[in-house]
């Protein structure tokens, strides 16, 4: 019996046309490249809600090997029991319809999930979300070897051939998504046309070679897919969004290799807010009216490097943001350059933020590789780069620093913007950083402000000590007196106190008037950080994501609470 069984499969090999052959061969590319286009598009669709870090990519990678192991299994166990290609076929069809519904599914359950540690909500989201439908495409595999193999004799030339052509198709997956999709369509939007693509090269097969069979299958399927994109794509792009708790109009969206871009506005009478989006996570806040910053961190880049520097003549800007603070130093006559990786971000600055590119020097791409192909030098270096919620770890490391310290002349200053916590429990990236900087430029060359409600600003120089050359303090003898503690009561005393000492004029008075009194409090706040609460951050060892983690959590929770208040 077996025998015959064997028997009349080997003939139905031999008896496979061309055309066949050659489609399942393309069937193995077409597999193999949504496989890696799922696996990186997966990263990007948790990003919004549970951020870049290795955290995410560590799950994703995870996931996609477990469901490659799963789905190779149960390809060879369910061809042994069948070589019926419709089976196949269909499975991918329930992948397409699986990957479909993930659209309208990720942001819901990354929301339910983000009560829980980092690590582990990344890992459930991507093994709720992906694994399945990986799987269905990974027993495209074993099914296809078993079926091409006429004897054993060449069993090994078949595998060799079949991992080539789905690798290969991997390989144009990767390349797709990362050069092409990602850069020019939303996430949802290339999910759907992954999941398209599955469904057309099933209903080929189904309807040239199958014989007509699966009809019923390949219309149900289509119609759960289009009902997934429509929920899922539903509100993406309408003309407002929820924010806050208030109605926002969106100026702009685009996608981009580092995230999705957004321009969101709030007006309410006289009153007009912008705000820039990464991620949905704020990167700038601007009052179109005024043409300036909402944020302190604008203001406090620009007097920090100013309090310390000598004489300010040409900066370097790593990061460029919505571009203000460059603009900021261009007006004042200020030679200024600019090293942005997102360069989808600045034509965005310039319809929305009033950058204008012909004031600067900018440069496309990554801020240390421009340091590490220039000769000039700063007498101000701003650090201002982040890649979500956190700023990316190689710009953050002692050789990192030393490169920047080379750049800078003799009397130059780095000033740096970053989240941190003072709290003891919690204060592992910004020790390391104090810790890290101070072996870099000398334990007291270094300085940190810092107002309480946030950001935290290192100063660092590479003059033989740090001094304040330009105090912004309109009253410097008034100032020596004032003190920031931690209660809200005597922050609004302290700012009091600086505004009857400048009777309403001085430096800070020039930035907007929703930062004034955080810029005092960040100038009167100094911080100081306990070296044994972290480490010398080096190329070859930086551990902050993971030691940070908590802090990350909290700040993505912050973000929740902004864009849907039920799950803060």
């Amino acid at each position: 019996m077996k025998k015959n069984k064997s028997k009349r499969e080997k003939g139905a090999a031999e008896e496979m046309s061309i055309g066949l052959r050659r489609f399942l061969y393309f069937t193995a590319a077409c597999t193999g490249a949504c496989i890696l286009v799922v696996e990186i598009l997966g990263a990007k669709m948790l990003s919004p809600f549970l951020g870049t870090s290795h955290f995410v990519w560590t799950a994703q990678i995870a996931v996609t090997l477990v469901a490659l192991s799963g789905g190779y299994y149960a390809g060879g166990w369910l061809v042994d029991q069948s070589p019926k290609l419709n089976r196949l076929y269909y499975g991918i069809v329930a992948s397409a319809v699986y990957l479909a519904a993930t659209v309208p599914m990720v942001k819901p359950l990354c929301l339910k999930l983000m009560s829980l540690p980092l690590a582990w909500a990344t890992l459930l989201a991507a093994m709720f979300l992906f694994l399945v439908p990986l799987a269905l495409l990974a027993m495209t595999g074993p099914f296809l070897v078993r079926l091409l193999t006429q004897s054993v004799q060449n069993v090994g030339l078949n595998v060799g051939r079949l991992s080539a052509i789905s690798t290969l198709g991997s390989v144009a997956g990767t390349v797709l998504i990362g050069y092409v999709l990602i850069p020019r369509f939303p996430n949802s939007v290339t999910m759907l046309i992954t999941a398209g693509i599955l469904i057309a090269l099933a209903a080929v097969y189904l309807i040239v070679w199958g014989r007509g069979a699966g009809g019923n299958a390949l219309l149900l399927a289509l119609g759960l897919s289009l009902v997934f994109g429509y929920s899922g794509l539903r509100g993406q792009f309408g003309d407002t969004m929820k924010y806050g708790g208030v109605n926002w109009d969106i100026l702009y969206r685009a996608n981009s290799n580092y995230g999705e871009l957004q321009v969101i506005e709030y007006r309410s009478g006289a009153v007009v807010e912008r705000r820039y989006l990464n991620d949905q996570l704020v990167q700038n806040t601007y009052d179109p009216t005024t043409r300036q910053s909402r944020s302190l961190f604008t203001g406090a880049l620009r007097w920090l490097a100013h309090a310390y520097t000598p004489k300010t003549e040409r900066v370097l800007c790593i990061g460029m943001g919505a571009g203000v603070v460059p603009m900021q130093f261009a007006a004042d006559g200020i030679e200024t350059d600019v090293v942005e990786i997102n360069g989808a971000s600045i034509p965005m600055a310039e319809k929305f933020f009033d950058f204008d590119v012909s004031k600067v020097n900018l440069t496309v791409g990554d801020g240390r590789q421009f340091l590490n192909q220039t000769d000039r030098t700063y007498d101000a270096i701003l650090l201002d780069a982040f890649l979500g919620d956190s700023s990316p770890s190689h710009l953050m490391t002692h050789e990192a620093f030393m490169e920047m310290r080379a750049h800078l002349n003799d009397h130059g200053t780095l000033v740096i913007n970053s989240f941190g916590e003072s709290n003891p429990e919690r204060q592992f990236f910004s020790s390391s950083l104090d810790k890290t900087l101070r072996s870099v430029f000398g334990s007291e060359r270094v300085i940190v402000h810092a107002s309480g409600y946030g950001n935290v600003f290192f100063v660092a120089t590479k003059a033989p000590q740090l001094k304040i050359h330009h105090s912004p303090e309109p009253n410097p003898e008034a100032g020596e007196r004032l003190r920031v503690t931690e209660s809200e009561r005597d922050a609004y005393a302290v700012w009091n106190e600086w505004y009857a000492a400048a009777e309403g004029e001085g430096p800070f008075f020039s930035e907007h008037p929703q930062v004034q009194m955080e810029m005092a409090l960040m100038w009167k706040g100094r911080r100081k950080f306990d070296a044994s609460r972290g480490q010398l951050l080096l190329d070859d060892f930086n551990p902050v994501e993971f030691h940070d983690a908590r802090n990350r959590e909290e700040n993505r929770r912050g973000l929740i609470h902004q864009i849907n208040p039920g799950n803060g």
